[in-house]
This record gives C-alpha cells, sequence and structure tokens, in this order.
C-alpha cells in the first residue's frame, strides 16, 4: 500500500489515509457481528479487543509504507487487505466513532476524499 508522506511528523497525506480506509467495503472481524460480540478490556462496550487495537494501529503515523505493512503482520497478525477491510467496516461503527472520534472522523474525510477523487 503505498502513499506519499506527510510533513515529516508521522501525518500521511490523503493518498495513504485513502488506502486506509478504501479497500474493502465488507464486514470486519468483531465489527461484522453488529455488536453481538462484547469486548474485554476498557472502552466503549461491544468493541472488541482487536476493533481497538486497529483503531490504535490506524491512530498512528508510519515512515514508511513497508514498515506500516510489517507492523501490521507482526503487531496484529493479519494481512494488510485484511487490515484495510476491517478498518474500513469499523468507520462506519458508531461504537468506534465512541471509542475514538478524532481518529475516525479524520479517516473518514480521508476516505471521501479519495472517493471524490476517484469518481
Amino acid at each position: 500500500m503505498s502513499g506519499t508522506h506527510g510533513d515529516g511528523n508521522g501525518e500521511r497525506d490523503g493518498d495513504e489515509a485513502g488506502d486506509e480506509a478504501r479497500d474493502g467495503e465488507g464486514g470486519a472481524g468483531g465489527v461484522a457481528g453488529g455488536g453481538a460480540e462484547e469486548g474485554g478490556g476498557a472502552g466503549v462496550p461491544g468493541l472488541t479487543d482487536e476493533d481497538r487495537a486497529v483503531l490504535g494501529f490506524a491512530a498512528r503515523g508510519w515512515p514508511s509504507p513497508g514498515e506500516k505493512e510489517r507492523a501490521i503482520r507482526e503487531r496484529l497478525g493479519m494481512s494488510p487487505v485484511r487490515y484495510y477491510q476491517y478498518l474500513n467496516a469499523l468507520l462506519d461503527d458508531p461504537r468506534a466513532l465512541a471509542h475514538d472520534p478524532v481518529t475516525v472522523n479524520r479517516l473518514r474525510r480521508l476516505r471521501q476524499a479519495h472517493r471524490d477523487r476517484t469518481r
């Protein structure tokens, strides 16, 4: 998943963040269940630990796409494609918005900007 770097402080521009949210429209793990699965730990009820881990991962910047993809595999235990599908589904989940509104709203804006550019 290639993208361009932002201003060097770990932020990505719209191309990379568009990658974050564009791959896949389908459901994802704890998100697809529509709230049937209660996650353990702190946070919004209904979000699984995996949901919170994916949101936390999406909140940070990466120095290069290769490092990010490697970290997705190592830290989250999923392929990059699956991560982006999962994240895309989370962006439409109101529980994710309640858990981390800053990250979810930022990624929603970037996803929409990407969709607007590709239409």
